[in-house]
């Protein structure tokens, strides 16, 4: 089947045909044996070889489709696609998003993903541009954290400018997509956090916890990655979803 290649078996277990002829498809990526740019078998020598009917394998092809792994070419075939599609990563994040009841679960996800990410961002060759976007976004936040006239959403709104110009000086496409997500998640909660700050009078403190992030990047000292991301989720932990009402 195919040219040339040596498709491994089927592995179905307990999961549906067209998740079964899906997982096989991405198995022959994994192991090297599709690569990107490569023509995917026809629907029909894929049945055959599975021993799967024809509307299985369509199914199967149309998820992969959606989920950018895969393209179509009309009258020349199906092809494994050649580069990251930010879709690629919507169905693992919009997962996250219906999971996101799980308060524990999510603060540590979130954790190691800012944690992993600030390691990336001070290996990176930092650019000019790139330190007066972070100095800007951290300017920017310090005059409102520091204006009693700011709302909670003002102040919001630029700690996520912050953290978003700090995800872009990783230059990584997929842990900006990743970060997008969890910022846009954790919105609701982090507002919360906020306004528990202002109200117990740590304007300081909150300020002070972003230029200490800031300093790491300007100064590539990954000792202090793991205390500063840690103690910048200390009133987010503290104020968690439905914390307000059940005082």
């Amino acid at each position: 089947m195919g040219e040339n290649h040596q498709y491994g078996e089927p592995v179905f277990r307990t999961q549906s045909v067209v998740d079964g002829v899906q997982g096989w498809i991405v198995d022959q990526i994994i192991d090297g044996t599709l690569k990107p740019g490569d023509k995917l078998p026809t629907e029909l020598e894929i049945c055959r070889s599975l021993g799967v009917g024809r509307n299985s394998v369509r199914e199967a092809i149309k998820k992969l489709e959606a989920y950018g792994v895969i393209y179509i070419k009309r009258a020349e075939g199906t092809f494994i696609a050649q580069k990251y599609s930010q879709k690629m990563l919507d169905p693992l994040l919009y997962g996250l998003i219906l999971q996101n009841d799980d308060w524990e679960s999510f603060i540590d996800l979130r954790r190691a993903i800012d944690i992993g990410l600030m390691y990336v961002v001070i290996l990176q060759e930092k650019s000019l541009e790139d330190m007066a976007g972070l100095h800007r976004a951290l300017a920017n936040l310090e005059e409102l954290t520091a204006d009693p006239n700011a709302t909670v959403q003002d102040i919001q709104e630029a700690d996520s400018k912050f953290h978003r110009c700090l995800a872009q000086m990783s230059h990584n496409s997929q842990l900006i997509t990743v970060s997008d997500y969890i910022n846009r998640m954790t919105i609701p909660t982090r507002l919360e956090a906020t306004r528990f700050i202002l109200e117990q009078g740590q304007r300081e403190n909150y300020i002070r916890m972003h230029q200490q992030i800031a300093r790491i990047v300007e100064t590539s000292d990954e000792t202090q990655i793991e205390e500063a991301i840690n103690s910048h989720y200390v009133f987010w932990v503290k104020e968690k979803p439905g914390s307000q009402d059940d005082k």
